[in-house]
């Protein structure tokens, strides 16, 4: 980390005071101070940190202590409404413009403006290109323009959004004030794109830590999907979590078969109508205890602190993708799990839709790569932690908070299957689909078989110690280590790879997951696997667990008072310090972790009363 120059040392200080008085946070996060003292420094800011590490804090901070006003560019209405009621809530003057923004509201915002009193204005990327706000901003003095989700600017990154390339336009029609970008995924060649497209000058460029050690990863190949994830929900009872899926069937089905087993579960797909999705979004923001069943068209910059899970019901199309979903779980600090299941028709699936888009060759050979790597995450028989990291250039000793590290991982000599698997796809003239090789290698004379005399093969039958599901396992841990492939366009033909070819000419060895292919066998009566039951009561005893609960059913009051998502009003961090030191007066209070001074004075007297009143 470079050193703080002296001459902005005291507004870093002067931030730090700000951050204690008006978020009530004791310091800094890890990394936050170099790139709060770039932007106060009046540079140009290009920051890639992991979701959860506090990027919001990196322009909210800098606009208090310059006292000037900073337009944020955010993606979605719900994100802007629910930080614009944070912002109040802590006694900031901030606002949203954006269809939802009604007269009074924007006569309001408009008062600020021409008083210089907003601090925060956020603003949809499509709003930009509107003369009338071009106009307006002009005439308030904009001192800088904070990009939340930079990433979507890119054609490379893995979220791209068309109206984002008008940000750089945007910027320069109001003098080029100086810009923060911000993302929690972007490689090299997405960080280049931003740069170019975003910025009018260089900007410094800081790429923190990927890492989220508060997550814990399991990656699980797909049995019964319903089923899994019924016993994953099952340790996560009363709690806020998300389940992505891969179609707007599926949202619809799991949501109703959690709802049947005593879930509350919304479904969220982009094939429901926009007040339907945004009543769901909503419930998901302002409730505990809310189960979001989704595809990708939920999430972008949801910002909800207290999601203590997020699982995939299918395996997501890259790993920029699965680590900005997972991303979503935790971003209050505290433990949160995640689960991903997966299996061959995920991994085809997602190669089909590469194959079959739009994208450039050089894109679409960029995606495969992404998408490899996530299976080579999803099939590591190392510590998922160091895999993950090794993507995006981090080193790392195994985390011990992973299921790789927990459960612990066994491996055998698979290189006689794989040359099993090999030479039945080589003696089929590579021209058949997985069901069909796997019914040759255990001896299956189905009519189709038969019908190609593929019963007469000298691999008709060689693999009748496995049984068709680990066949299917096998195969898949072949794609993942790129000894064979799929040719898409011939009705899922596999073919062996140069690759491949090496093991069955005996000069390469292969080493599969003996725990991937075991669970297989019995696929469908496996016993259930063991829950890292992670408590949000953070190690409280009973009396401090039931006063943690009479403070979420406070707080839930006081949200719906406000109209605004619970949060709002104190975070669950917030509350389990409060039931663990039990403060009796404002000055305790006071000392507790996201209690700054606006928040104090508007709800420390009644969550006082509240744990007297417990106690009494």
């Amino acid at each position: 980390m470079s050193p703080i120059s002296a001459p902005f040392a005291a507004d870093l200080d002067r931030a730090r005071t700000v951050l204690r008085e008006v978020f009530g946070y004791p310091d800094l996060r890890p990394g936050q101070d170099e790139i709060v003292a770039a932007v106060l420094a009046g540079e140009d800011v290009l920051a890639v940190m992991p979701t959860g590490a506090g990027k919001s804090m990196c322009y909210q901070l800098p606009a208090l202590v310059r006292e000037e006003l900073v337009v944020v560019v955010s993606p979605l209405i719900a994100l802007m409404r629910n930080q614009v009621a944070q912002m109040r809530a802590n006694g900031v003057a901030a606002g949203a413009l954006n269809s939802t923004t009604d007269t009074a509201e924007w006569r309001s915002i408009m008062d600020d403006l021409a008083a210089g009193r907003l601090r925060l204005l956020y603003l949809a990327p499509e709003r930009l290109a509107r003369p009338d706000t071009q106009e307006m901003l002009a005439r308030a003095k904009v001192a800088m323009i904070a990009v939340d989700e930079a990433h979507c600017i890119s054609q490379w990154g893995h979220d791209f959004r068309p109206e984002y390339r008008d940000i750089g336009a945007f910027a320069a029609a109001l003098g080029n004030p100086r810009i923060l970008a911000l993302t929690a995924t972007a490689d090299e060649a997405t960080r280049g794109e931003i740069v170019e497209r975003l910025f009018a000058r260089p900007p410094r460029v800081f790429v923190h830590g990927f890492d989220r050690p508060n997550l814990f990863l399991a990656m699980r190949p797909k049995a019964e999907a319903r089923r899994q994830l019924l016993r994953f929900l099952d340790g996560h009872g009363g709690e806020s979590g998300v389940v992505y899926c891969s179609s707007r069937r599926q949202t619809e089905e799991l949501a109703e078969a959690f709802r049947a087993a005593g879930h509350h579960a919304l479904a969220y797909h982009a094939g429901m109508d926009a007040a339907a999705r945004s009543a769901a979004q909503d419930t998901f923001l302002r409730e505990d205890g809310v189960v979001m069943v989704a595809t990708v068209a939920f999430g972008m910059g949801i910002d909800k602190p207290d999601v203590r899970f997020v699982a995939h019901a299918s395996l997501p199309k890259s790993i920029e993708a699965w680590y900005q979903e997972i991303g979503r779980a935790g971003r209050d600090g505290l433990p949160a799990d995640t689960l991903t299941l997966y299996g061959t028709d995920d991994i085809l699936l997602r190669r089909r839709q590469i194959d079959e888009s739009e994208a450039s060759d050089e894109q679409k050979r960029v995606e495969r790569q992404r998408l490899n790597a996530l299976v080579a995450l999803a099939e590591t028989p190392r510590c998922r932690r160091q895999v993950l990291l090794a993507f995006f250039g981090e080193e790392s000793e195994p985390c011990g908070h992973c299921d790789v590290c927990r459960d612990g991982v066994e491996t055998f000599d698979g290189t006689l299957a794989a040359q099993k698997a090999l030479s039945a796809i080589i003696r089929t003239d590579q021209r058949f689909g997985e069901v069909h090789l796997v019914d040759v290698l255990v001896g299956d004379a189905t009519e189709r078989v038969v019908k190609f005399g593929h019963d007469k093969l000298k691999t008709f039958g060689v693999g009748k110690e496995f049984t068709k599901p680990q066949w299917r396992a096998i195969f898949r841990q072949m794609l993942a280590l790129g000894l064979a492939d799929v040719d898409m366009t011939g009705h899922g033909a596999w073919w062996v790879t140069e690759a491949g070819g090496e093991v069955l000419k005996g000069r390469r060895e292969v080493v599969f997951r003996r725990d991937v292919v075991e669970a297989a066998r019995s696929q469908g009566k496996k016993k259930s696997a063991k829950i890292d039951k992670k408590p949000s009561a953070a190690g409280l005893d009973e009396a401090g667990a039931r006063l943690l609960a009479h403070l979420k059913s406070l707080r839930a009051d006081l949200a719906r008072e406000l109209n605004a998502p619970a949060y709002v009003v104190f975070a669950d961090r917030t509350l389990i310090e409060m039931a663990e030191k039990r403060p009796t007066g404002k000055t305790e209070m006071a000392t507790v972790h996201g209690v700054g001074a606006a928040k104090l004075e508007r709800f420390g007297d009644v969550f006082l009363r509240a744990i007297r009143d417990f106690e009494g």
